[in-house]
């Protein structure tokens, strides 16, 4: 009676986040719709990033399922093959320019380290285990070497939080404190872009991201005030920005995605966006797949939000596809039971 009981909890804990996320990425593509219909723009970005993210994470819940631990070692394993090869499968100006494809590759390795740990926690052989975590670590080291700090960063990052994890028993307050980050890091750029810094700290900060980018941040913010509610229409920030036209190899991006939602889809969009995100937390904090794995999937998917608030990352469909899968992983129900039951919360 008490396992009856049991599954009959977890399987209303999967209803409530499943059908939380086809509300939210149904209102999602229904708002790009609704936007561009009153200013005329161009859903199909955000249709198909929409699109990508449901198919990954769909992709990630069923492979999840079959192959635990084999499933996302072959994500981690895709993820860096994508980031390697990137520059030379997928030439142009959308992935070449500087302010995209840097963030992009960035953000494939993060993914992919989190997808090792997440693999790595799932093992029951000690020595696969220390394979996938050895992976982990090989990923950064590729970061380091393909030149990409920001991944070599953040994958450290992620893989420090997974071993973290492990001494963790509440995820709790482990996902509240990926939230708070995800906003700390949204305040900033909005910050930086409405100028509201101290000199000195607004200075470093575009010393650091480039007058280009910052200036871009300033079309978005100001393009966002004409109309706060349904934007300019999608698609349309590169035919009003005085800055975009101006930038080497442009691409008609702000390069940061709630100041691309606040300019493009008004403030329904950066909401939406937020409990998109939200979401995912949420589908994390209630999962009953072990708590290591749940907070190394949410640790990984907090540096992608950070990367996509300063840059173009989620411009990506691979980035996208990449982000759902891995949430899918961590949120599937295996059909042979982890190693590690899920903590109490």
């Amino acid at each position: 009676m008490a396992s009856a009981l049991g599954a009959d909890t977890d399987s209303d804990r999967r209803n409530v986040s499943d059908a939380a996320g086809v509300v939210v990425l149904g209102a999602c593509a229904v708002w790009s719709l609704v936007t561009a219909a009153a200013h005329d723009g161009r859903p199909e970005g955000v249709l198909l990033a929409v699109l990508a993210l449901a198919a990954g994470y769909a992709s990630g819940r069923i492979s999840g399922a079959l192959l635990p631990v084999a499933a996302s070692g072959a994500a981690a394993l895709a993820g860096l093959g994508l980031a390697v090869a990137m520059p030379k499968v997928a030439p142009g100006p959308q992935f070449t320019t500087p302010l995209g494809h840097s963030g992009a590759t960035a953000a494939l390795l993060t993914l992919a380290t989190g997808a090792a740990c997440c693999a790595a926690w799932a093992a029951a052989a000690p020595a696969l285990r220390l394979a996938l975590r050895t992976l982990a670590a090989g990923i950064v080291v590729t970061a380091a070497a393909v030149g990409s700090a920001t991944g070599c960063a953040l994958g450290a990052a992620v893989l420090l939080c997974s071993l973290v994890a492990g001494r963790i028993r509440r995820r709790g307050l482990g996902i509240l404190g990926m939230a708070l980050t995800a906003a700390l890091v949204t305040g900033v750029t909005w910050a930086v872009a409405g100028n509201v810094l101290p000199d000195g700290l607004s200075d470093s900060f575009e010393g650091r991201l480039t007058p280009r980018r910052v200036q871009l941040w300033h079309d978005a913010l100001h393009l966002a005030r004409q109309d706060p509610v349904l934007g300019i229409g999608p698609g349309r920030f590169g035919e009003l920005s005085a800055g975009a036209p101006q930038t080497l190899l442009p691409d008609g991006k702000p390069h940061s995605a709630p100041l691309q939602q606040a300019a493009e889809q008004g403030l329904v969009g950066v909401v939406l966006l937020a409990t998109a995100f939200c979401w995912v937390l949420y589908a994390l904090w209630r999962t009953a797949r072990p708590t290591p794995v749940a907070l190394t999937a949410g640790a990984a998917l907090t540096a992608l939000a950070a990367l996509a608030a300063v840059g173009n990352a989620l411009s990506f469909t691979t980035v996208s596809v990449g982000a759902g899968l891995l949430a899918g992983l961590a949120t599937a129900r295996p059909f042979v039971s982890d190693h590690r039951r899920a903590e109490p919360e």
